[in-house]
């Protein structure tokens, strides 16, 4: 410690000889910032004074604003026609003939005839290749009317928490992108699903992370109509998966891959979508993975849809249909439940009522307030100040040097 008072003393003294051998100017060097109007705090600004005769007209306008918007916004939102199964119990209520679904687990909605489509369900069993239970949930349902296109096929999950922070990160976006990211490059993100096997059988996993591992992979056949109007054959309403997926996705953020199927082996999984792992035949393009792209772009509340398919260009027509359902998901684990939803859509999306209710609630606060405003302001009106004293308008003070109240406030 004596040795840095030393050093510091003896640099002290260095610094005072070489002050005063230099022969300039000894300027103080103010700290003070520039006096400029941005360094100041001087910009212009707009600082409404809000006065009876400003707020009360505003509120009324806001009222005038919003009670249509919110209108128009629950008229279009309450037109958009549904058909919503929770078929998560199709393999435990169901069995081999088909029975009515408990109407907890169904939801409709049709705009000019709101009939029960009269839900009907029963459960196929059967073995796959693996000599596994493979279970398929066939449900009927009744159209009342004709559902004009587009039509959307979408499925739901809840409690379902794709929003988990290491969730939404445990993916490799260059691998995804397409390119063949080696072992030693590949981000930390994808453990615990990074790799596969031991010793020199360890092989990459492509795509890697919890996402992917997770795909959702029950299957939907398309609607078939039973009692076709025009034929007195079942009549198919096609369904594609092209083009569900965001275009930046397609175009940017999936790609084909550059890996060679030795060099990678599917996540865990997917063993039944690829039993023999990957070969030339079966490499799977993310770029066109439509489905995969969809459940990749995660959601941010534990409730959410994912597009499964659309049609938007023919008529859904009324009639009987029936869906079959592969139940390959298992959802129990997790406490959720998957559904099977057949929509139309709107200018404002589907069928969600919130953002009108939400207009409409502002409409009738501002009107409640901006009446109670405009009715004491006429019984019991409050003096106003005035506001050229604010400004520094009046004589008498400008002659006193003071120009401006609200600068020295």
């Amino acid at each position: 410690m004596n040795f840095l008072r030393r050093r510091k003393a003896s640099e002290d003294e260095d610094d005072d000889d070489i002050i005063s051998d230099q022969e300039t100017s000894n300027v103080h060097k103010s700290r003070k910032p520039p006096n400029t109007a941005f360094r100041q705090q001087r910009l212009q600004a707009w600082q409404p004074i809000l006065t009876p005769k400003s707020v009360i007209p505003l509120l009324f306008l806001l009222t005038i604003i919003f009670t249509p918007l919110g209108i128009s916004i629950l008229f279009a939102t309450y037109n958009v026609e549904l058909v919503s199964i929770d078929y998560s119990h199709c393999n435990e209520l169901a069995n081999d003939q088909f029975n009515s679904i408990p109407s907890k687990y169904t939801n409709y909605h049709f705009k000019s005839k709101n009939t029960n489509p009269e839900f009907q369900w029963k459960i196929v069993n059967s073995t796959d290749s693996f000599g596994d239970l493979a279970q398929t949930c066939q449900i009927q349902f009744t159209l009342p009317v004709d559902l004009k296109p587009p039509i959307y096929l979408y499925y739901k999950l809840t409690n379902f928490y794709q929003n988990h922070r290491k969730y939404v990160s445990s993916y490799d976006i260059n691998q995804i992108r397409g390119d063949a990211v080696p072992d030693d490059s590949i981000t930390n993100y994808c453990k615990p699903l990074l790799h596969l096997g031991e010793g020199e059988n360890q092989k990459l996993i492509y795509p890697c992370g919890l996402i992917a591992n997770s795909y959702f992979n029950d299957t939907f056949s398309n609607p078939v109509l039973l009692n076709a109007k025009n034929s007195d054959n079942n009549q198919t309403y096609e369904l594609t998966n092209i083009g569900i997926s965001w275009k930046s996705d397609r175009q940017h953020k999936f790609g084909k891959t550059k890996y060679t199927p030795d060099q990678v082996v599917p996540p865990p999984n997917w063993y039944k979508m690829f039993p023999n792992g990957y070969t030339e035949e079966n490499m799977p393009d993310l770029q066109s993975w439509e489905l995969l792209q969809n459940w990749m772009r995660t959601a941010g509340l534990p409730s959410f849809y994912k597009l499964y398919g659309k049609n938007q260009t023919e008529t859904l027509t009324s009639g009987t249909y029936e869906i079959s359902i592969g139940l390959n998901y298992p959802v129990n684990i997790f406490g959720g439940t998957k559904s099977v939803v057949i929509t139309t859509n709107s200018i404002f999306g589907g069928r969600n009522l919130s953002l009108g209710v939400i207009y409409i609630i502002i409409a009738i606060i501002t009107l409640v307030l901006g009446t109670a405003f405009l009715i004491q302001h006429l019984i019991k009106p409050r003096r106003i100040g005035d506001h050229n004293f604010l400004q520094g308008n009046n004589s008498a003070f400008t002659s006193s040097g003071v120009t401006n109240f609200r600068e020295q406030l």
